[in-house]
């Protein structure tokens, strides 16, 4: 199983926040949020909480478990 995430999606309904815009919002760098949104890197819980709390979503709003593909 992986972690998937709604990112990009919650950011496009954010006034199109970019990837660095969330980065500065949230503490970590461009490629982190990018690692992220793509499933090459799984965010720590306190990352993800700051994400999703960021958005104003709980955490299963923006995160879910994708099955084995």
């Amino acid at each position: 199983m992986k972690l998937g995430n709604k990112i990009r999606k919650c950011r496009f309904e954010y006034n199109e926040m970019t990837q660095q815009e969330l980065a500065n919002e949230v503490g970590v760098t461009r490629l982190t949020i990018h690692s992220v949104e793509t499933g090459k890197f799984m965010p720590s819980t306190l990352l993800a909480l700051k994400i999703s709390e960021y958005f104003g979503k709980t955490v299963e709003e923006v995160f879910f478990i994708k099955e084995r593909e």
